[in-house]
C-alpha cells in the first residue's frame, strides 16, 4: 500500500488507512483539508512519510535568505495561504514573529521600523482580503521614504483563475503602492526575486511585496541562499563640486542664510549645527525631523509649515537664501520668492514644489559637511536675530502659559505641557494626525526627544503601531504615543499585542468625542459641522481589561499623578484625558 503527500498542505492520503487505492479516486476528488485536485498530490517513500520535512522548501529558504539579509521581525496574520512561511519562520530562531490583531498594524509596524532604522522588517498577510488591509501600511512606507517588505500569501497556482475564495491578482492591486512587485512561481525563482525585493526597497526607499502561492511555498529547495554583501550595497553620494562651488558661493554672498532641515538630513544633524554655527543661520525643521535639532539651540526657530510655528514662518519670510537639506517641502507658500538650495538624495525632488537655484542631488550628511568646509565663516545679521529673539520669546510666554492653564474640560495644551514635564530627554514620540498633532507640533520643544510621524499620507491610527516598533527596536527608552480617540479606535485591539510582547508603550490619548481636525477643516471652508462625533468607551478601563494600566483623567489636578503613574508602569499604559473640545490649534498658513 502506497502513500500519497498533497504539494499543497502536506495532507498524507494512506491507502491502507483510508481503505482505497488512490489511482480509484474519481478524478474530481480533491484533498479533504486545503482542496487541491488530485493531480497536486505526488508519491512518496516509507522514509519520507515518518519524517515530516527531510528537505528545505521553498518557504525555508525565504526565511533564510531574509534572515541571512538582517532581516530580524515578522508582523502579521497567519493564515491558510501562508502556513508553510509561519512554519518556516517557527523553525528558525533569527526572525521573531510578531502575531498582530490586524494586517494595517502590521504593515505600520513594518513601515515605522524602516523609518527608525532605515532597515527592512517584514509583515505577513494571507490572499484576499488580508492582503488589502496591508495596503495603507505600505502606502505611508513608501511616501515617507522607508524601506520594508510585504510577504503576501496567495492561493494556490492549480486555482489562480477559477474564482477561488480569496483569489485576487494581487501583483495588478500592489503596483501602484509598491516599488517592486513578484510573484514567485517557480522555486528557483524564490531567492533572486527575495533579493531583489530587499534591493528595491533600500536603493528606492519603500515597500516591495512578494505574491507567495502556497503550493510554491512547499515545494522543495535546497538552493545556497545569497550572501548579502555580494548583492545589496548602501550607497553614499556626495554632489558634483560644481555645484557645492555654486551653492557656496551663494550662502557666502548672502546676508540672513536659513537652514531648513528635512527627514531626509536626519542623521546629519552634526553637519547641520557646524554648517549653521559658522554662517548664522537659523534652523527650521519640517514636521519629520522635529527633535533631530534641539528646538532649544541658540538658532533653532522649530518646525515650519502649517503644524509649525510663527517663529520659523517669519524666520523663512525676512531671509535671503534658503538651504533646505532632505525635504521636498510641499508649502510652497511658506517659502515665498527667496532663492533656494536644495539638497536631496532623490534628484526627482530637486526643484519639484518650487524654483531651486542650485540643485544637489546627494546624501545631506556628506553635502553638509562639504558645504560646511566651502563656505566663509559669516557674521549674524543684527536686525534679523532682534526679531527671532522676540518672536521666540513671545512663543516661550506661550508655552509657559499653556502649562498654567488649568481650566475646565481639560486644555489640550495643557496635556501637552503635562508630557514635557515627565518625558526623558531620550523619549521616543510617536505622533498620530488630528488636531493633537498641531499642538503638540507648535508647542512641545525637544531638547533630544526623537519624533516619528506618518508625513506624506497623514494616516490616521500610524502612531499605535509605530510605537510598538519602536519598542521593539529600543526596549530601553520611553516610548511615547501622542493620539486621539478617532485614530486610536481604528487598531486599539493590538493593544493586547503591546500587552502579550511586553511592550511597555504609553499612550496618551486626547478624548474629546469628535474628529476634530475634521471639524476644524469644515468650520474653515464654510461648512457645518456634521459626521463628526462619536461614542468612546472606556479607554482606561479597556487598557486594563487587556492585562495593561490605564488611568482616566477628567482634571487637570489629576494629569500629572496619571502620566507619572502610567510612565513609571513596566506595562503598556493608557492616559486617557478627556480634553475641552473648543480649544483648537490652528494651522499656519502666512505667505
Amino acid at each position: 500500500m502506497a502513500k500519497f503527500r498533497c504539494t499543497v498542505c502536506n495532507y498524507i492520503f494512506d491507502e491502507e488507512k483510508e481503505g482505497t487505492k488512490f489511482s480509484e479516486l474519481a478524478q474530481n476528488w480533491t484533498c479533504p483539508v486545503c482542496g487541491a485536485p488530485k493531480s497536486a498530490f505526488e508519491e512518496i517513500g516509507e522514509e519520507e512519510s515518518k519524517v515530516k520535512k527531510i528537505e528545505t522548501t521553498v518557504a525555508d529558504k525565504i526565511i533564510d535568505q531574509l534572515a541571512a539579509a538582517g532581516v530580524k521581525f515578522v508582523f502579521g496574520i497567519p493564515g491558510d495561504s501562508n502556513l508553510p512561511l509561519v512554519e518556516a519562520i517557527r523553525l528558525q530562531n533569527k526572525i521573531k514573529f510578531i502575531l498582530t490583531r490586524h494586517e494595517s498594524t502590521a504593515a505600520f509596524m513594518a513601515g515605522a521600523y524602516g523609518k527608525l532604522t532605515g532597515k527592512v522588517a517584514a509583515c505577513l498577510s494571507i490572499a484576499g482580503p488580508g492582503s488589502t488591509n496591508l495596503i495603507t501600511g505600505l502606502v505611508d512606507a513608501t511616501a515617507d521614504g522607508a524601506p520594508a517588505l510585504a510577504l503576501v500569501g496567495q492561493v494556490t497556482q492549480v486555482m489562480l483563475g477559477s474564482e477561488h475564495l480569496q483569489e485576487i491578482d494581487e501583483i495588478e492591486i500592489f503596483a501602484p503602492f509598491t516599488l517592486y512587485h513578484e510573484t514567485i512561481a517557480k522555486p528557483k525563482q524564490a531567492l533572486r526575486a527575495t533579493v531583489m525585493a530587499l534591493k528595491n526597497a533600500y536603493s528606492h526607499r519603500g515597500a516591495a511585496m512578494l505574491s507567495l502561492p502556497t503550493d510554491v511555498l512547499s515545494e522543495k529547495l535546497n538552493d545556497k541562499i545569497w550572501i548579502p554583501e555580494e548583492h545589496i550595497f548602501e550607497t553614499g553620494i556626495v554632489p558634483e563640486y560644481e555645484y557645492i562651488n555654486s551653492a557656496s558661493a551663494m550662502i557666502d554672498k548672502s546676508r540672513k542664510p536659513l537652514l531648513f532641515i528635512g527627514w531626509g538630513a536626519r542623521l546629519a544633524a552634526k553637519e547641520a549645527l557646524l554648517l549653521a554655527e559658522k554662517i548664522n543661520a537659523p534652523i527650521a525643521t519640517t514636521s519629520r525631523a522635529k527633535g533631530v535639532i534641539s528646538e532649544t539651540h541658540p538658532l533653532a526657530v522649530g518646525v515650519l509649515g502649517s503644524l509649525g510655528t510663527l517663529c520659523a514662518a517669519e524666520a523663512v519670510k525676512k531671509s535671503d537664501l534658503i538651504i533646505i537639506a532632505g525635504s521636498s517641502f510641499r508649502e510652497k507658500n511658506l517659502l515665498a520668492d527667496i532663492p533656494v538650495i536644495q539638497i536631496d538624495i532623490n534628484g526627482v525632488h530637486l526643484g519639484k514644489s518650487f524654483p531651486v537655484k542650485v540643485g544637489m542631488e546627494g546624501d545631506a550628511k556628506l553635502s553638509l559637511r562639504e558645504l560646511g568646509k566651502k563656505v566663509s565663516r559669516k557674521a549674524p545679521d543684527k536686525d534679523y536675530f532682534e526679531l527671532l529673539q522676540k518672536l521666540k520669546g513671545e512663543h516661550l510666554a506661550d508655552i509657559k502659559k499653556d502649562a498654567a492653564d488649568i481650566t475646565m474640560p481639560v486644555s489640550p495644551g495643557y496635556v501637552i505641557q503635562a508630557v514635557k514635564r515627565h518625558a526623558r530627554k531620550d523619549a521616543l514620540i510617536t505622533v498620530d494626525t488630528g488636531d493633537h498633532t498641531y499642538w503638540f507640533y507648535k508647542k512641545y520643544l525637544c531638547d533630544g526627544e526623537q519624533t516619528l510621524f506618518s508625513s506624506n499620507m497623514g494616516s490616521m491610527a500610524f502612531a499605535f503601531p509605530a510605537s510598538m516598533a519602536g519598542q521593539l527596536i529600543y526596549p530601553e527608552r520611553q516610548v511615547i504615543c501622542i493620539t486621539g480617540d478617532g485614530g486610536f479606535a481604528m487598531l486599539m485591539a493590538d493593544f493586547t499585542t503591546a500587552v502579550y510582547n511586553r511592550l511597555p508603550v504609553k499612550i496618551i490619548i486626547f478624548n474629546d468625542g469628535m474628529l476634530k481636525n475634521i471639524k476644524k477643516e469644515q468650520e474653515m471652508y464654510g461648512y457645518e459641522a456634521f459626521g463628526v462625533e462619536f461614542i468612546n468607551p472606556d479607554f482606561a478601563e479597556f487598557a486594563r481589561s487587556c492585562g495593561g494600566d490605564g488611568f482616566r483623567v477628567e482634571r487637570p489636578d489629576e494629569l500629572d499623578t496619571a502620566i507619572e503613574k502610567a510612565f513609571a508602569s513596566d506595562k503598556p499604559a493608557i492616559v486617557d484625558v478627556v480634553i475641552d473640545k473648543t480649544k483648537m490649534a490652528m494651522p499656519v498658513v502666512r505667505a
